[in-house]
């Protein structure tokens, strides 16, 4: 280290996720929060808050059990009757839960969604000093509006309702297209600063707008504007309340997605899943064959099979 400069402090972290009851939510927190403590280096023994909506239905004993074994806290949570059927409204609930929760308590909290394998010590979760959120790009375009390109009617209306300024666009890649797009972030892997309240922001805009009657035609076009409808206004929020120099983009081996793989032709294609620090999937496991598939070591495929409910 050289003389006269400071090493950066090491700002605490907490971790949080959601789970559903369901098999296939709670098998994917179990991954999630059992990779964590086996795969996270330091970072092993990061408090995990798992947040469940409060339903008719609540999550299984068994996942509550395993939950306990690896100390990771459930935390229930209300979920909104207008938001309960729209497509990952929960998801942000949750978040805006975690980060209310995480005031005062942590300096920095990394919003994981539950399909989500962490492989590495997450080092970059520790943000650069100056930086209050951390993020990836979204995987491939899709929705996304192409930087250069006109601006279309659904992310004008976006823009509008987030009260997007023009001067705050900038360029950001695709992960699997490696293309330029407008921020488009990636809603299921993020690490932000609690006392910034982006999450309780995101929350109050999506709220305020996702039933709005001119985003209804786009949602009766396509479905994927419903799906993506979270992740749009989460990049509106993000575009509104911080500036470039507030964010950091996280390295391509973070969020990396399992379930784009084959389509990836870039040049920064991992040869394994042991190269990603962190990976997304979409329940690979679901697959009979998941073992021959994915692009593992047996010792992981292993791991993993062990571990599923």
């Amino acid at each position: 280290m050289a003389l006269g400069i400071e090493p950066e402090e090491e700002k605490h972290l907490v971790i949080a996720t959601i789970a559903y009851p369901s098999k296939n939510s709670e098998t994917n927190a179990i991954l999630l929060t059992e990779s964590i403590r086996a795969f996270g280096g330091a970072m092993s023994n990061t408090p995990i808050w798992c947040f469940t909506p409060e339903f008719e239905s609540s999550v299984s004993s068994t996942f509550k059990k395993r939950l306990d074994s690896l100390e990771v806290a459930l935390i229930p949570f209300e979920l909104g009757r207008e938001a309960r059927e729209f497509a990952f409204a929960g998801h942000v609930e949750a978040a805006a839960n975690a980060e209310s929760r995480a005031l005062g308590q942590t300096e920095l909290l990394a919003w994981l969604s539950p399909n989500t394998l962490v492989l590495q010590e997450p080092k970059a979760f520790r943000l650069k000093r100056g930086k209050s959120l951390g993020y990836r790009p979204v995987h491939h375009k899709l929705l996304g509006s192409g930087y250069g390109e006109p601006l279309d009617e659904f992310w004008t209306l976006i823009y509008e309702h987030c009260e997007v300024r023009e001067d705050r666009i900038f360029p950001m890649r695709t992960q699997v297209e490696d293309i330029p797009i407008r921020p488009y972030f990636n809603a299921g892997s993020l690490v932000l600063d609690p006392g910034v309240k982006i999450m309780r922001a995101w929350l109050d805009t999506f709220l305020r707008i996702f039933q709005n009657p001119e985003y209804q035609r786009f949602y009766k076009q396509d479905t994927r504007y419903e799906i993506f409808m979270h992740q749009a206004v989460l990049s509106g929020v993000i575009l509104s309340n911080l500036v470039v120099e507030e964010i950091q983009e996280l390295p391509g081996r973070y969020n990396y997605p399992l379930n784009l793989y084959d389509e990836d032709r870039t040049a920064s294609r991992p040869e394994s899943l042991e190269e990603c620090v962190t990976i997304r999937h979409e329940g690979f496991y679901e697959d009979p064959l998941w073992m021959e598939k994915i692009p593992a070591r047996s010792s992981l495929k292993k791991w993993i099979g062990e571990r599923l409910l």
